[in-house]
Formats: structure tokens, sequence, C-alpha cells
């Protein structure tokens, strides 16, 4: 391995590696952290949970030997992390990597996480029980649609990157919506907290076409690799937030009956393209990002050395 390039700044470095999914950033973070002898720290909202492994598209077994992760596979479907969650314990093991390394890689698709992680969020409502309850309510006898439908009409900022098919973040938003009076995207993003480390993000960039076959390919693995029987195994917990993801969902709906085993499989790859774009649509706000073209590491390690020695 390559020792870590000396940091002359001597702030602790955050290399955000980041893509939407099927891009290939997993490999990109797993050789630069080999590279500069560091420490992986997941951002993905789904690599949390075990019993999940192929429809969250953890790291391999190969990749976890080459480069140590954290928040991969470290806790039950049933302990959900939210955003919120994830900064405060984040930030604390980011604290003892940086103990270790001046340079740490984190890597992950959701967006959302991220931003918790290098920007923080804003103070939001919390005590707003009796309108998450009502708004569940609605959820039951309305459906989802409806509630997506309320989103749009109070903050379509926000509505336009949410994982629409999501009722977890769909009831999240409109909850701070309705509690505050304010848009969830303005409040979310309103103000950026002081981090004690720098932070470099690098996007992996596909054309999109090749991205698209990229996915359709990717998904024909996973089912090979047994996601539909991954699927049964978690379908008693269908009900929770972190099973609200594409390729649970759709076997979901075959496993009750309404769509046959190869229109499963045909909506899965058709929604993680739709993931996949709006992943984009999220990640193109911060005009700050590198891009590099795919598996371009050598790219991505002179980034990183230029930030260090300034």
């Amino acid at each position: 391995m390559t020792p870590t390039t000396t940091n002359t700044n001597e702030r602790p470095l955050l290399v955000v590696v980041l893509g939407p999914t099927g891009s290939g950033k997993t490999d990109l973070a797993v050789a630069i952290a080999h590279h500069f002898s560091t420490e992986i720290i997941s951002t993905d909202s789904r690599q949390f949970y075990k019993g999940m492994p192929i429809g969250t598209a953890q790291p391999t077994a190969e990749q976890l030997a080459i480069v140590p992760h954290h928040f991969i596979a470290d806790r039950l479907p049933e302990e959900e992390l939210s955003a919120g969650g994830y900064e405060r314990e984040a930030l604390e093991r980011l604290e003892e990597l940086f103990a270790r390394h001046n340079v740490v890689v984190a890597v992950g698709g959701s967006g959302l996480y991220i931003d918790a992680l290098c920007e923080g969020f804003d103070d939001l409502p919390s005590d707003t029980r009796e309108v998450r309850e009502e708004l569940m309510r609605r959820l039951s006898e309305e459906g989802l649609e409806a509630l997506v439908e309320e989103l749009r009409a109070r903050d379509e900022a926000y509505w336009a990157v949410v994982d629409r098919k999501n009722p977890a973040r769909i009831v999240r938003a409109l909850e701070v919506c309705i509690a505050s009076g304010l848009p969830y995207s303005t409040q979310r993003t309103a103000q950026k907290r002081e981090r004690p480390f720098d932070v470099v993000k690098l996007g992996v960039l596909w054309d999109r076409e090749e991205l698209y076959d990229r996915i359709n390919r990717r998904v024909d693995m996973m089912v090979a690799n047994g996601l539909e029987e991954e699927a049964r195994s978690v379908f008693h917990l269908r009900h929770l937030s972190s099973l609200q993801t594409v390729g649970y969902r759709e076997f979901f709906d075959y496993f009750d009956g309404t769509i046959s085993q190869e229109g499963a499989i045909e909506l899965v790859k058709r929604n993680s393209r739709r993931y996949a774009k709006r992943q984009m649509t999220w990640f193109r706000r911060d005009t700050s990002t590198y891009w590099l073209a795919p598996n371009d590491t050598a790219g991505a390690i002179d980034i990183i050395r230029e930030k260090l020695e300034k």
C-alpha cells in the first residue's frame, strides 16, 4: 500500500465518492482508500442493515477484505437510522478515524445522508407526533399518491428529488412542512454547519444510455445471485422504512400476487433507472463536485493530492 500523502494543510480530508446506482463508485472508493491506506465510511441509507446484501449492493467480501468499511450491515432493519441519527453517529466515527488517518473516504448514493455528513441540518421541528399520526391515517385511507401530490403543492423543490415511492420520506417532509409552515427543502439546506475537516466530492459520470444498460445487467446479476430469495427472507418486515426500497418493493408485489415474477424484475430495472435519474438531479446541485470518467482512479488520486498539498 502507498503511504498516506502528507497533508500540509493540517486539516483532515474527507473524500466523498458519489454517483448513481450502478455507476461503480464502490470500486473507485476502494481503490482510493487502498492507495491512501485508509478506511471507508458508507453514506448509503440501506447498506446499514443486515440481511440485505444483494438488494442494497453492499460491498463484496473481497472489497471488505481490501479496505475496512464502516456502517455496512451493522444493525438490524428494525433499528432504522434517520439522516439526523446518521449525522451524529458518523461524525463520532469520523473523529476516531481521523485520529489514525488524515484522509478518510466516504461512498454512497444517498444524497440526503451525504449532506448530513458534510453539512448537517438545521434544527427541524421534532415534537410533531399529532401531525405524523394524521398523515399516517391519511396514508392508510387515501394512499401514498395523495400525500405525494400535497408535497408537490407545498414543496416542489423537494418533490422533484425525493423517492416518491418511499412513504417514510414523503410523510417526514410533509410533517415538517405542516408543523413549521415552511418548505422542508428550505429548512433542510438553509445553513451549513462548520466541520473540523475539509471535503472534496468526486462523482462518477456515465453516458445515460450506458448507465441504464449497466443497471439492467446489474439487476439480472442480482436476480441470479438470489435477490428473490433475499426479498422473501425480509418480506415479514415490509412495513419498515428500511424495506421501502427498489429491489424489494417489486418482489413484495410479486409475493402478494399482484404482478408476475417477470414483471417484478422488469419493474426493478425501470425503478432503478428512475432512481439513478433522481440521484443525478440531486448531485448536480453541488457545483463543487469533480466529475470523473468511470474507473478514473488516477484522476481521483491527483485531485486528492492537490487538495492535500494546498
